[in-house]
């Protein structure tokens, strides 16, 4: 499938984030049992930093159990597995360290060519959530201050001026706060890309407001690890938009 052209077809779409390190095969079937049935639009699987080998078994029991898309949401270069659908080529636009804009890219690069993925070249965008995250930390780099939304809509019209095909806010793994909804509202605004909204969505209704308020998606992580109730809930969200 064109997963390019899925993110970009105007409905609201939702997507459930898995850490390969917090899963084994049975919840993780679990997990995909009911994301089948609720009809969830992705799987996005990686993370800021993996202890264990899981990526490969993540990925297969996933695409074994379900047709849903399973999108690489890599943390590192080593978190490549053409056994996935599609990757998001992460280049961190809202933090200066090179690596992140294009270091790990162009080590990438050559194993990506080769692959069966498809790449989605994305504008990521850390938000300050309340506390320091495993992603701030690991990348190296300052978040973009949860209540200056001038500077975070500039970075999402550099990043879409740059040829960005996707613009991805996030709080961050295990965020307090997710990001605010003037903040989404404003950057909706002035760019055509679709909008992806991460990090500290807790329940249905932080979906929904942030669904109002202009994320096309909407991704959840930590939150059903320990409530696979909520899956449900933002589904039935989904719905009605």
């Amino acid at each position: 499938m064109n997963l390019y052209s899925s993110l970009s077809d105007n409905r609201k779409q939702f997507a459930v984030l898995v850490d390969p390190d917090k899963y084994n095969s049975k919840n993780l079937i679990d997990l995909v049992t009911i994301a089948r049935k609720t009809m969830v639009s992705y799987f996005l699987v990686g993370g800021s930093l993996l202890e264990k080998d899981n990526l490969d078994t993540t990925i297969s029991v996933i695409k074994d159990n379900c047709n849903i898309p399973v999108i690489i949401f890599p943390g590192d270069i080593l978190q490549i597995n053409s056994k996935a659908d599609g990757i998001l080529l992460l280049s961190l636009i809202s933090g200066r360290n090179p690596d992140m804009l294009i270091g790990k890219h162009v080590i990438a690069a050559p194993y990506l060519k080769k692959s069966n993925l498809e790449i989605l070249p994305t504008g990521y965008m850390l938000i300050d959530s309340g506390k320091p995250t495993t992603a701030s930390y690991m990348s190296n780099s300052l978040p973009i201050p949860n209540d200056k939304d001038e500077i975070a809509v500039s970075t999402a019209i550099a990043g879409e001026m740059l040829g960005l095909k996707l613009i991805y806010m996030d709080g961050g793994s295990g965020a307090m706060n997710s990001v605010s909804l003037s903040m989404i509202e404003k950057v909706k605004e002035n760019i055509s890309v679709p909008l992806i909204i991460g990090g500290g969505i807790k329940t249905a209704e932080s979906a929904s407001d942030r669904f109002k308020a202009g994320a096309d998606v909407i991704v959840v992580g930590n939150a059903i690890e320990t409530q696979h109730s909520l899956l449900e809930q933002i589904a039935e969200v989904v719905y009605s938009f």
